[in-house]
């Protein structure tokens, strides 16, 4: 079977009908989902759930793995003043990559692979620098949890100065398995974390690798930590002892991108 090439998507405009990043109404909806768009999220009332057409949207959002969640139709009503018939969902503003897609193809261009894997980020704002920073120093491609992560919506692309419309995001339904086919794709996952027992600068960045960063509120999750080769620490000289996490990016991708380019 001909493998698929990566190419770089851009977003493709919105629909008619659409007012920001959402679209509004059961068929408005249902069009939506059954088009190639990139949809992040479906918000539907427990009233439309009750019916067939709210049975039919939940079955398409299955359908193509998207968060489908029910809430009171005054939160919707807070989204929009339209008549939203109980359902609204949220368009992407990007295109997401697939990695089983996008691996293969870094390693015909003789490339060596340099990811970076966020695990629950949930900051717009905070992703959005991390992007930033991610394509300045070169990384690859971004991996990010289809569920708990950071919502990829105008401020994202504001915050990464439009990095968001030039690095491949891959959201991954399961981190783990992600995690095992990098490794067994010949990459060395590296997790950035207070807990690691070796300084990030001794580090060997050089070869195929992705580096691991935690959420903002706990860090890295133990099952993601018991998948890391290493576990790497920032050595700091302050009494603070953490970092911002879009801080803690920036500098271990530099250093990364420092061993890389002169090794």
């Amino acid at each position: 079977m001909e493998k698929r090439r990566y190419k770089p998507l851009r977003p493709k405009p919105f629909s008619q009908g659409t007012k920001g990043n959402h679209v509004v109404g059961i068929h408005p909806v249902n069009e939506l989902l059954k088009s190639d768009k990139e949809v992040e999220r479906v918000l539907i009332t427990k009233e439309l759930l009750s019916r067939q057409e709210g049975i039919n949207i939940l079955y398409q959002c299955r359908q193509r793995r998207i968060p489908c969640q029910t809430v009171p139709a005054e939160k919707l009503n807070r989204v929009s003043q339209k008549v939203h018939q109980g359902v609204i969902a949220f368009i992407g503003l990007i295109q997401y990559q697939e990695i089983g897609h996008l691996l293969p193809f870094i390693f015909e261009e003789g490339k060596i692979p340099f990811f970076l894997v966020l695990d629950r980020i949930t900051d717009v704002r905070n992703f959005g620098a991390i992007a930033r920073s991610a394509e300045c120093a070169g990384v690859q491609a971004i991996i990010v949890p289809d569920k708990g992560a950071a919502q990829i919506n105008e401020d994202a692309i504001k915050t990464s100065a439009g990095a968001l419309h030039h690095i491949p995001v891959c959201r991954e339904k399961d981190l783990i398995k992600a995690l095992d086919f990098l490794s067994q794709s010949g990459l060395t996952l590296v997790a950035c974390t207070e807990k690691g027992d070796e300084s990030l600068f001794k580090t060997d960045f050089s070869g195929p690798v992705a580096i691991i960063m935690g959420s903002e509120e706990d860090g890295i999750s133990d099952a993601i930590l018991r998948k890391a080769d290493h576990l790497a620490f920032i050595p700091q000289a302050g009494k603070i002892g953490s970092l911002n996490v879009s801080v803690a990016t920036g500098i271990a991708l530099f250093e990364a991108m420092k061993q890389r380019t002169n090794p």
